[in-house]
C-alpha cells in the first residue's frame, strides 16, 4: 500500500537522522527528495541539519524547481534531483550526501569501479566518477547526465555522492553500500591492493540478477567494472629464474643471521 504524504515526510526525516548520525553529512550538508507524482517533488529544504528536521520542515517543489508549498526555502541542488527524475522514470527518490570515505575517493579523482565485491556488482554494477561541476548549477548537472541513465550510484569529483532508487529506503541503502565499498576499498589498498574478480565471474554475477530479483540499469561495460584482466591480474605469481634465486638467497641469508 502506498505511503501517505505524511508517512513519506516522516521517512525522509528518519533517513535524515540516519545520514547525520552515520557522519555522511555535516552541518547543513546533503539533501533528500521523493517524487510524489509527475508534477511535484517532496524535498528537504536548505539551511537545516538533516539530523534535526521535522516533517513540517520539508517543502514541495514543481518539476521546474519552484517552491509550491512549505515554510522554508528549497535546496540549491534541486536541479540535480529534477534532472535525475526527468531522465529516469523508474526513480522515485534521490539521496545526496558527502560520506567521508566515498568522498575521499571522489576528491582523489578515483571511481569505485573495480570488481571486488559480488554484492556491489550485482546491485550497482560499478560506481563511476563524474567530473567536477559547481554545486547548485547547471555545470554540476551536465557532468552527471552521461551516467544517470546507466547507473544508480555516482561519485561527484570534489563534492560527494548521489544515489537513487524507486523508493526512499532503496536510495538510502545504495548510499550505504557505496560508503561501505569505499571503506573496504581503502582497507584493501592499505593491505597491498585489491584483487579484482575475473571477467567470467563478473559476467556470472550480472547474469544472477534475475535469480536474486534485482533490477538494475547498469550492465557490464569496458572499464566499469574493471576486472582482473584489465589490471593484468591472473591470481598467480610469476617469477623469472633469476628472481627466484635472489629470493632464495635472501631467505638463506636471513636464516643464517
Amino acid at each position: 500500500m502506498p505511503l501517505t504524504e505524511r508517512e513519506l515526510r516522516e521517512t525522509i526525516v528518519e533517513i535524515g537522522k540516519l545520514v547525520y548520525q552515520k557522519g555522511w553529512v555535516a552541518s547543513n550538508d546533503g539533501n533528500i527528495s521523493y517524487r510524489l507524482d509527475q508534477a511535484r517533488v517532496l524535498c528537504t529544504p536548505t539551511g537545516i541539519s538533516k539530523g534535526m528536521m521535522t516533517p513540517d520542515d520539508l517543502i514541495i517543489c514543481d518539476m521546474h524547481g519552484n517552491k509550491i508549498e512549505g515554510k522554508r526555502e528549497r535546496t540549491s541542488e534541486i536541479l540535480m534531483h529534477l534532472t535525475i527524475y526527468s531522465m529516469r522514470a523508474d526513480v522515485r527518490s534521490v539521496v545526496h550526501c558527502h560520506p567521508p570515505y566515498a568522498t575521499g575517493f571522489a576528491v582523489a579523482g578515483r571511481p569505485l569501479n573495480v570488481a571486488i565485491l559480488p554484492e556491489v556488482i550485482v546491485g550497482l554494477g560499478c560506481i563511476p566518477l563524474a567530473e567536477y561541476g559547481l554545486p547548485g548549477t547547471q555545470a554540476l548537472t551536465d557532468t552527471l547526465t552521461p551516467y544517470i541513465p546507466k547507473y544508480d550510484a555516482l561519485l561527484m569529483a570534489n563534492h560527494g555522492a548521489v544515489c537513487y532508487g524507486d523508493d526512499l529506503w532503496k536510495a538510502f541503502f545504495k548510499m550505504e553500500t557505496l560508503e561501505h565499498t569505499a571503506k573496504i576499498s581503502l582497507v584493501s589498498e592499505l593491505l597491498g591492493g585489491a584483487k579484482a574478480l575475473p571477467r567470467d565471474e563478473v559476467n556470472k554475477l550480472f547474469d544472477a540478477r534475475t535469480r536474486y530479483g534485482i533490477s538494475s540499469k547498469s550492465t557490464a561495460a569496458p572499464g566499469c567494472p574493471v576486472v582482473a584482466e584489465d589490471l593484468g591480474q591472473s591470481g598467480k605469481i610469476t617469477l623469472t629464474r633469476e628472481e627466484l634465486i635472489a629470493i632464495v638467497e635472501e631467505a638463506v641469508k636471513a636464516r643464517q643471521g
